[in-house]
């Protein structure tokens, strides 16, 4: 093994990623198996956790775990942690990558329930995830925290402000926590632009695409494979001295 890889080799290590049966959070988990980690896979279903478990086995040879997990549940999300160390011993690397947005007409329409929602599973659930198993790590031999972002949080469009609320709060938690949980543990964030996952599908492709040529450098979506490169930088020692970080994967969106 070259030097280059081992600065991404991730033998060894325990891998887990909320959001992780699909989309980005899928791409994420193959890649950390690939480069040799044992992963976690949790999400609100059980099902398609545990078909993205059996293909990590297939394809890597890796131990996956399906986990199902609404993380904007406090005790689901303890419940996951205490799964999560029960079965495999020890995380090294955590994904908060669960999120979703809600639609609404116009602002004064936005209910409580609805604000609550989005705010705890975007915000409320990494917030407990992170001081969870970063406390563990902290306490044992450290690891990598990264959390998924979104462009919204620093460019907000007036249908999604609860959503770019909760992700402004998550890059400054990402401040806060590395932080608190330095030196042993770093932790990081990736701002996601636009990205052809299952989202996408009920995207307006016509409009997004002229809007795309004016407003993204790359005048394109994302693939969902795309991701890989930024979460497994921040999950190897290819980023050791990296922490607090918030970066942009966003394909030039200005």
């Amino acid at each position: 093994m070259s030097e280059i890889e081992k600065l991404f080799d991730l033998s060894g290590k325990v891998a887990l990623v909320t959001g992780g049966s699909r989309g980005l959070g899928r791409e994420m988990v193959l890649a950390f198996a690939r480069a040799g980690a044992d992963v976690v896979i949790a999400s609100r279903k059980l099902d398609a956790c545990e078909a993205t478990a059996k293909e990590v086995e297939r394809e890597t040879g890796r131990r996956a775990l399906p986990l199902a997990c609404h993380v904007g549940k406090w005790a689901e999300v303890e419940a996951l942690a205490e799964r999560a160390y029960g079965a495999m011993g020890h995380v090294d690397v955590l994904v908060n990558n669960a999120g979703m947005s809600l639609l609404y007409d116009h602002v004064s329409n936005v209910s409580e329930t609805m604000w609550d929602k989005v705010v705890d599973l975007n915000l409320k659930g990494p917030f407990r995830l992170t001081a969870l198993v970063g406390t563990r790590m902290a306490a044992g031999d450290g690891g990598s925290i990264i959390n998924v972002s979104s462009v919204a949080a620093i460019r907000p469009t007036a249908g999604v402000i609860p959503y770019a609320a909760a992700k402004a709060g998550l890059n400054a938690m990402t401040a806060g926590f590395a932080s608190a949980l330095g030196p042993k543990v770093r932790v990081n964030c990736i701002m996601a632009g636009p990205f052809l996952t299952d989202i996408s599908k009920a995207w307006n492709m016509e409009a997004f695409e002229k809007q795309a040529r004016q407003s993204i450098a790359l005048r394109r979506a994302g693939q969902p494979n795309e991701i890989v490169g930024a979460a497994l930088y921040f999950a190897s020692n290819a980023s050791s001295y990296t922490t607090g970080a918030v970066l942009p994967v966003h394909g030039g969106e200005v």
